[in-house]
């Protein structure tokens, strides 16, 4: 993983205290020592950080830290991979599209001007080094200086003070043949990346990926979500315009439209993807006849809106029948749920969605959520399927709702998804992982993903890593878990590499 120096070498890796050897896997090492010691001799971010046992530490070091990397739900821009992006900065390539940096900056004071406006990309840095030493308790302390070590090597605290030198340092990094997207994929072992792409979208880049042979896995993966806008037809039917354009069909009627998504599903399948992937406050939850989801859409293709009732039982309509298309092709899909998008009407309309406006939704999940699973499972074609949740108060329902919809055909058919958005950091890992623990099965768990649209976050699996690792570790040493290491091993590894190569069909 990231124990890569920049020169390949793959043994040594170089923290701000000293130089230590990544242990191997026939290694004793580290001895059996008492907590209190580690934490006495652990430096900020150092190589044990989050590994507070013996039993932790060698969990990471001689398995974790060794599994590649599948990130199978990310917005990396597919025709950055394509191109083979360089950045000129490192305020275009950290700052650009990070509204969790965003949302920090505008907390700390800091104007819109130096954020998203028209401040030079040196003063954007600079805007950010001013707040980075505010963020202490957020995980955002924790990724910042993580990426700065392990992409860098810079072990110096981002302040004010130190911007300086970080902005000169980072950028003459920038310029060196190790750090071009698809460079910085292999660099991190990444052998799997999931794109999020739209039915209308282009596949021209995913294509031409595959032509160049290169390293990593690049899939997309089918999110329609746009196609539930009835109540919207000013955005609905410039879209279909545009679905009809990718998918080379005429849409007039219902099913000219199915058949639209059917064939670009295809298409989709052809090009790699095993997943989709549907962003909603909360599942639709009102049946719809074949007759009513097509009344509904001939009035919103002339361009007239229809009731929040009706979208719900079109996008009820629209669910079931894209979750049949994934059953069919053995698919996965993803259901994020709960996020209230673009509450601050102001700043939607100065700058338009993903701009760090979103917060936690606290609408009830659910029946809304019940009833669209057993509505696929009463058709036999409930796919394989990934629940995540926003609000942690829904933890222990979603866990548990996978246990009703388990059906014997594949190991960990319906998953409990890592800790996502407002949660994907510590505290909201370890909930994830202890009410899936407890409600069904963390062995056969799938794991983590960056849910990111920069090249810089593929530390975020390391950072789930420790702390699965220390999780599993000092339970062990409670003896609330069996003291076997090759079991706790084989755990470790599945989560962070196997299941999710096995249960997405990747192969490899």
């Amino acid at each position: 993983m990231w124990a890569a120096s920049w020169d390949g070498e793959r043994e040594m890796i170089r923290f701000p205290r000293r130089t230590v050897s990544a242990p191997r896997a026939d290694s004793s090492f580290p001895p059996r020592i008492l907590s209190s010691e580690i934490i006495a001799d652990m430096a900020y971010l150092d190589e044990n950080f989050f590994l507070h046992t013996g039993t932790a530490r060698r969990l990471y070091h001689e398995v974790a830290a060794k599994q590649p990397i599948i990130d199978y739900h990310n917005h990396l821009s597919p025709k950055e991979i394509a191109e083979d992006k360089r950045w000129d900065n490192i305020a275009d390539m950290w700052l650009g599209h990070d509204h969790y940096k965003w949302r920090l900056l505008r907390a700390n004071g800091i104007g819109e001007e130096r954020i998203t406006g028209d401040a030079s990309p040196r003063d954007k840095f600079q805007a950010f080094a001013e707040t980075v030493p505010y963020t202490l308790r957020n995980p955002m302390h924790h990724w910042v200086h993580m990426e700065l070590q392990r992409y860098f090597g810079i072990h110096t605290l981002l302040t004010p003070d130190t911007a300086d030198e970080i902005w000169e340092k980072t950028n003459a990094r920038l310029a060196e043949p190790g750090f071009s997207a698809r460079a910085l994929l292999e660099k991190f072992d990444v052998r799997v990346v999931g794109t999020t792409d739209d039915p209308a979208d282009s596949l021209d880049d995913h294509h031409a990926i595959a032509a160049a042979r290169v390293a990593c896995k690049v899939v997309p993966t089918f999110r329609p979500d746009k196609a539930f806008q009835v109540d919207r037809p000013d955005l609905l039917n410039p879209w279909l315009d545009r679905l009809e354009a990718a998918s080379g069909l005429s849409i007039h009627k219902l099913s000219d439209l199915l058949a639209a998504l059917q064939k670009r599903h295809d298409d989709f399948h052809a090009a790699g993807a095993r997943l989709s992937d549907h962003g909603l406050d909360r599942c639709p939850a009102l049946e719809c006849s074949d007759a009513e989801a097509a009344e509904i859409f001939d009035k919103a293709r002339s361009g007239k809106a229809v009731s929040e009732e009706d979208k719900e039982r079109f996008s009820f309509y629209l669910l079931v029948f894209t979750g049949q298309l994934d059953a069919a092709r053995g698919w996965t899909k993803q259901l994020h749920l709960t996020p209230v998008r673009n509450t601050n009407s102001l700043m939607f309309q100065k700058l338009g969605p993903d701009a760090g406006f979103d917060t936690m939704g606290d609408t009830q999940q659910g029946k809304a959520l019940y009833t669209f699973l057993d509505a696929l499972a009463q058709r036999e074609s409930l796919p394989k399927m990934v629940l995540y949740n926003m609000n942690p108060r829904d933890n222990y329902l979603f866990a548990a709702m996978t246990g009703a919809f388990q059906d014997g055909t594949v190991p960990g058919k319906i998953q409990f998804g890592s800790g996502w958005w407002f949660l994907d950091q510590k505290e909201g890992m370890e909930m994830q992982l202890n009410a899936l623990s407890n409600c069904g099965l963390l062995s056969r768990f799938v794991g983590m993903l960056t849910d990111s649209r920069s090249f810089l976050s593929f530390p975020r699996h390391e950072y789930f890593r420790r702390i699965l690792c220390n999780l599993i570790g000092n339970e062990a040493e409670k003896g609330e878990l069996p003291d076997d290491f090759d079991t706790l091993s084989k755990l470790i590894a599945d989560v962070c590499f196997h299941n999710a190569n096995r249960h997405f069909g990747f192969n490899v």
